[in-house]
């Protein structure tokens, strides 16, 4: 081995295919550069449980291939490495029964997974060479790797973090769990978990309030996501698809998973019969490390905690019955004290300085249960039963008195008051009150199919669901600004204190009071059809497909009302027979998004139970171009889309609140431009950068095309990971996202014809560093680390450039001038992070 080391040395030397560079970590600016180096082997895994015909575990499988070799344990299970990039044999064989042949053609570092079932008596030769990226390819579909969601680094890690890296996913604020997909808001992104669908909560207004995705990244074993032009299986919203997939465990294994925000802790085991398996994993987060960084003094306790399982029981080789459930408690408790946000030019400066009195206490409780039971009737046809509960309870009080005061600051570098606020331009007041309460409980029964026949394969599906929504808002706010209550402005007349004395009744300048409770009854239904076929000597894939739903509203003091919408899509790619790899795709559809209950609440809170679902005609052009750079791989992925929307709920975004007017009063499109560059950048390790362009605009009762609140024209993002040559355990993975401003920060009376500025541009770069100490390539036998399957520690820094980002604005009045100020609200500056991480 040793030989065949050298001679690879000195191969890359005299053909100079790669040249060795210093990697530098520089402390005190907080930048670490890390650039190509030497190669190392590189290859793919593939492990899995190999089972016999009634689904029992074999043990002592012997597994080769024609340079390596190993045998499967107790519980069937084996793992084993492969040469990359090209097509490799695996013959698995014992003495019982007949042998399995199957050809692999994997990317460096892939990991896939393989579970043959071995017969006594019919040999099985697999002459399919298995690509498994091939098929979410031709669909349009971004698969990533777990592996790389559980390492880069980010203010709220987890999935949603590695979504912001991909072109056309936009999210301005790194509290939030929240995306937007080309020009959708986020209540337009479907999210399901082993084919169940999933919810976020109702009544979250701030970042800072959310605490848990629901996804727990140490559960995961798949990720699919695609951005739009997706197919008919999936349900109906406008803008994208996430489907996680989470494990089936072979093996004990314990994962834990440590910070300065929280930790984790997942322990996943199988019974020796290979017939239950088991998941559970439990997450604790305390933000308040990323919010007492910021600029306002607060006694802040929030605490987010979950615990979530999943269980299968295979009670013949036929039949499965498989849990998901999933438990949380989210409590936020907010006492700010004090704030002061110095803004203006230099010549200017200006500050804004803030007593606060009272408090918020919020609680979110979630509850949510599934069984899903599956039939695998035989090689070509399965059936699945699935019912689900979703039920969650929100708490929303709050009384904040916040009095301020604006006005010059002291530039005088000599003067012990420097940085004070010395001259008061205006003097005010706000008082706001909220005691808002939700109860939704959400009911799913589902039958789906899955049946091939030939090159041919049909899915379909039933669905129906029953939402049980009772809802109290109840928030005012009052504003003084000198002494002097400010009205409403659309209220006649207006006071023009301190000029004119006003007589009249005092009134909240914002005042908003319902009780809602609401009843929506579902049926939806799903059949698409996926063929595989050759045209000439091009590959090509079909896939066709409608879904129906029908959805009904009811409540008290609320007139009932029945929609039907129907809804085709399609997809079509080839794959011509070229010398370089090049796949082409279009999908189109019909796309609604009946309303759900956020939708039908109008600003003021009342049911509009006549909303019509959202309408979007959906065009979407790809293209894959795979090629090698470097002697290794990468792809450059290429969409142009086209969205024309109609029937269009017009609404508000404030931080990650959303607010509808509930009349379908508008019309709007989407265009825009992705690409995406993977590929091994550094030898070994899977990074990309990502760029995207879009335009999404509005017309509003034919007043003419506005920016829609999520108008992100352009977005930059790269995720890349390296490692020090002559230390490849101490591994680098820095997130770089860069978005334009949206529209908005504008007061929330105001009406969008008239305001149009836009928010700073949102930087942000995360920056993690790992020493790994133990990892599937890096075992010991003896000593302290003996115990650890994988074993490693590290520091992150957030928003290491300490860039001030805003996420929304404050507006304050002037008395002198009458005018009103913005005052930005900065998100969180730069924090630094402990973090290590364990497998046992």
């Amino acid at each position: 081995m040793l030989e065949i080391i050298l001679l690879l040395k000195r191969y890359f030397t005299e053909n100079k295919l790669f040249i060795p560079l210093k990697a530098k970590l520089l402390l005190t600016t907080f930048l670490f550069f890390s650039i190509i180096t030497i190669s190392f082997s590189q290859t793919a895994t593939i492990k899995g449980v190999i089972l016999d015909e009634n689904n029992r575990p074999i043990e002592k499988v012997n597994i080769k291939t024609n340079t390596n070799g190993t045998e499967s344990n107790a519980n069937g299970f084996y793992i084993i490495d492969i040469p990359v990039n090209q097509d490799v044999s695996i013959e698995f064989t014992h003495i019982s029964h007949k042998k399995v042949v199957s050809t692999f053609n994997l990317k460096n570092g892939e990991e896939y997974e393989f579970n043959p079932v071995m017969s006594t008596s019919i040999e099985q030769i697999a002459t399919v060479i298995v690509n498994s990226n091939r098929r979410k390819e031709v669909e349009g579909v971004i698969t990533l790797k777990p592996e790389t969601i559980r390492k880069i680094p980010g203010a709220n890690a987890g999935v949603e973090n590695l979504l912001l890296t991909l072109p056309g996913v936009s999210n301005n604020n790194e509290l939030s769990t929240q995306y937007s997909v080309r020009g959708g808001n986020y209540d337009e992104n479907l999210v399901y978990v082993n084919g169940i669908e999933v919810y976020r909560p109702f009544l979250v207004r701030s970042g800072q309030q959310e605490g848990l995705s629901f996804v727990n990244t140490d559960m995961v074993q798949n990720v699919d996501f695609s951005a739009g032009g997706f197919q008919a299986k999936y349900g109906d919203k406008l803008s994208s698809v996430l489907d996680i997939t989470y494990k089936n465990p072979y093996q004990f294994e314990v994962n834990t998973d440590l910070s300065l925000l929280g930790g984790s802790l997942s322990v996943e085991n199988i019974s020796k019969n290979s017939k239950f398996s088991g998941i559970v994993g439990a997450r604790y987060r305390d933000n308040s490390l990323l919010v007492n960084a910021k600029e306002t003094e607060t006694n802040f306790k929030p605490s987010f905690g979950d615990v979530q399982g999943y269980f299968t029981y295979k009670f013949t080789n036929k039949f499965h019955l498989s849990f998901l459930g999933n438990a949380s408690l989210n409590t936020y408790n907010y006492e700010p004290q004090t704030r002061q946000t110095n803004f203006g030019t230099l010549a200017d400066p200006v500050a804004l300085l803030v007593f606060y009195d009272g408090q918020e206490k919020d609680r979110y409780q979630t509850l949510f249960g599934a069984f899903k039971g599956s039939y695998y009737a035989n090689d070509d046809l399965t059936l699945h039963l699935i019912a689900s509960t979703y039920h969650t309870t929100e708490e929303e009080y709050f009384d904040i008195l916040a009095q301020y005061r604006l006005g010059e600051v002291n530039t005088n570098i000599d003067d012990e008051d420097l940085g004070e606020v010395e001259f008061s331009e205006g003097i005010g007041s706000q008082l706001t009150h909220g005691r808002n309460d939700l109860d939704a409980l959400i009911t799913n029964i589902e039958h789906k199919g899955d049946f091939k026949i030939n090159d041919n394969r049909i899915e379909w599906s039933v669905k129906y669901t029953n939402e049980d929504i009772r809802d109290r808002l109840v928030e005012w706010e009052v504003i003084d600004s000198a002494g002097f209550s400010i009205r409403p402005p659309a209220i006649i007349p207006r006071n023009e204190q301190p000029y004119t004395p006003f007589t009249g009744p005092l009134e909240p300048f914002q005042n908003v009071r319902a009780t809602n409770n609401t009843q929506i009854s579902r049926l939806q239904a799903y059949g698409q059809w996926s063929k595989r076929s050759t045209l000439g000597t091009s590959d090509v894939w079909y896939n066709a497909g409608v879904r129906v739903h029908n959805w009904s509203v009811k409540g008290d003091g609320i007139s009932s009302s029945n929609q039907t919408v129907f809804s085709p899509r399609a997809q079509f790619a080839i794959k011509p027979y070229w010398q370089k790899d090049m796949l082409f795709r279009i999908a189109a559809g019909l796309y609604y998004q009946p309303p759900f209950y956020r939708e039908l609440r109008d600003a003021n809170g009342v049911i509009q139970p006549n909303v019509k679902a959202q309408k979007s005609l959906h065009l979407v052009l790809g293209n894959d171009y795979s090629f090698k750079m470097w002697d290794r791989p990468f792809k450059l992925t290429s969409e142009v889309y086209y969205k024309n929307l109609s029937d269009v709920n017009p609404y508000t975004l404030e931080n990650v609140r959303i607010r509808y007017r509930a009349n379908n009063s508008a019309k709007a499109y989407a265009y825009g431009l992705d690409m995406r560059l993977n590929g091994e950048f550094v030898p070994g390790t899977e990074s990309w950068f990502s760029f995207g362009y879009l335009k999404t605009e509005e017309n509003i009762n034919n007043r003419g095309y506005i920016s829609r609140p999520t108008d992100q024209r352009l977005k930059f993002a790269a995720l890349f990971q390296d490692y020090v040559p002559n230390m490849p355990n101490l591994k680098m993975y820095l997130n770089l996202v860069y978005n334009t401003g949206l529209p908005g920060g504008s007061p929330s009376y105001a009406d969008p014809y008239e305001y149009q500025n836009r928010l700073p541009a949102y930087k942000r770069a995360d920056l993690g560093i790992q020493y790994v100490l133990v990892d599937e390539k890096k075992q010991f036998n003896s000593g302290w680390k003996k115990p650890f399957k994988a074993l490693s520690f590290g520091f992150e820094i957030f928003n290491m450039f300490d860039v001030q980002n805003s996420i929304t604005n404050t507006w304050v009045r002037d008395v002198n001038s009458k005018r009103q100020i913005a005052i930005p609200n900065y998100l969180t500056p730069r924090v630094f992070n402990v973090r290590t991480t364990m497998k046992f």
